[in-house]
């Protein structure tokens, strides 16, 4: 008899009988993907051991006073956490292959070993490799435990056997549900997967790390509802070619999200950077056109970075641009900004804009920063070192305030800078740090000005 099938979305989870080109439920265009169904009678079985096993208490009579949340040793992952790991949690870490995911948890092993029963599962290498892997990285031989496994059922006995505290699950597009019809790596199996392993972790108390591979869209292999299954999302950034490594947090169901950790990939491993900003600005060029140093807030920390822009005149039919570290389309808007409002015809020009360390400004803070660097490489006017700019820029060409102004410029100050750049109109009051001049501007002309 042919087993059932059904197609279901991998942007919403939702299931449909037929195929479409389109998700009738979020309207997500080639994201139904077919898998097979589970017998009725199965489904029923399960729900009804889950019923058995668990019991309602009142929200009152819970213990609030037990301390559920334990350090890492990892001071930057604890805070991309929120204060550190939470028992009973599922954390999802997604990246590119080679990026470092495997190296941190491996790292992340050795420290709560000392302390903690952890088991590391492998579906990816041999306990030798991982072995070799280890000993290149100074891990300890702690209290730690090696799985190579890639079946749920078995992981699960063997946590049930040596109750650890945390689990490590290398990787998830590796493992695979006996009772669920479909390949490894498939997005039944992966969904599937988390599922079972989300259960027991709730039930019996340990935190899972959960390893996932990203596709080539930057987004976790599998079905999207993958991420609304787990309590934390993290994303490990960063290019094979560059030393830092970016951890963030793009969902925290027990502390706040778009929190960063800095890491450098060194030949035994990761280090934290706990100073990014006096890291990412080491080496930058005195008295060179094109380059502008705003602060950005990353969660709850400021973040001095470093914009770079290159203008040059056009040797194709039409100019070209690029854009790394800002969204390609604001750096357009500011390109045309520039041109009406700051009177620079920069239209017929290559334009090449670049944030230094790999990271990803997502915040409008840095608009003036990187329509002054803009405007430094066309005139070739360097800006002075000891200036920074911080500011969103609007159509018209005014320069409006941002959050926790005051925030950032104690930052600025206490990197050694003397003047910063900031808007005439803010919310709040300003507190003006000591030695540090501020200059405010109305609109993009005057920043120029005085940057220029």
């Amino acid at each position: 008899m042919k087993q059932k099938t059904v197609f279901y979305c991998t942007e919403c989870g939702n299931e449909t009988a037929r195929w479409s080109g389109q998700c009738p439920a979020c309207g997500a265009w080639n994201t139904l993907t077919e898998a097979p169904t589970r017998p009725k009678n199965e489904n029923k079985a399960a729900a009804a051991a889950h019923r058995a096993r668990q019991t309602p208490e009142k929200l009152s009579d819970l213990d609030a006073e037990e301390e559920i949340r334990f350090t890492t040793g990892v001071g930057e992952l604890d805070r991309v956490l929120g204060g550190g790991a939470v028992r009973g949690s599922v954390v999802l870490v997604g990246g590119a292959p080679g990026v470092g995911k495997s190296t941190l948890l491996l790292q992340l092993c050795g420290l709560i070993g000392q302390s903690e029963r952890v088991l590391y599962v492998t579906g990816e290498e041999s306990r030798r490799q991982l072995k070799l892997r280890a000993q290149r990285l100074g891990v300890s031989a702690g209290d730690i435990y090696v799985l190579a496994e890639t079946q749920v059922s078995e992981i699960l006995a063997v946590t049930e056997d040596i109750k650890p505290t945390v689990v490590i699950i290398d990787s998830i597009q590796t493992m695979f549900d006996a009772e669920v019809s479909a390949t490894p790596g498939s997005v039944s199996q992966v969904r599937e997967s988390t599922m079972a392993i989300m259960r027991r972790a709730k039930s019996d108390g340990f935190t899972a790390f959960v390893v996932g591979h990203i596709n080539k869209e930057g987004n976790i292999a599998g079905p999207k509802v993958l991420e609304h299954m787990v309590d934390c999302v993290l994303y490990f950034e960063g290019e094979q070619s560059m030393s830092y490594r970016i951890l963030r947090a793009a969902k925290n169901r027990f502390g706040s999200t778009n929190e960063i950790g800095v890491f450098e990939m060194a030949d035994n491993g990761l280090r934290e950077v706990p100073n990014p900003s006096e890291t990412l600005l080491s080496g930058r060029p005195i008295n060179t056109p094109g380059t502008c140093v705003t602060c950005v807030m990353e969660g709850s920390r400021p973040i001095l970075a470093e914009i770079q822009a290159l203008v040059a005149q056009s040797g194709y039919g039409s100019a070209r641009r690029n854009s790394n570290g800002i969204d390609y389309n604001r750096a357009m808007l500011l390109l045309a900004v520039l041109e009406k409002r700051g009177g620079m015809s920069v239209s017929g020009c290559d334009a090449y804009i670049n944030v230094v360390g790999g990271l990803q400004l997502d915040e409008p803070a840095a608009d003036l920063a990187t329509l002054l660097a803009v405007a430094s490489s066309y005139r070739d006017i360097p800006i002075d070192s000891e200036l920074a700019a911080v500011g969103e820029v609007g159509l018209s060409g005014e320069v409006r305030s941002v959050q926790q102004l005051n925030l950032r410029l104690s930052e600025i100050a206490r990197l050694g800078f003397k003047r910063c750049i900031i808007p005439s109109h803010v919310k709040g009051d300003v507190l003006q740090p000591g030695g540090l001049e501020l200059i405010r501007v109305k609109n993009v002309r005057e920043a120029i000005r005085a940057a220029l």
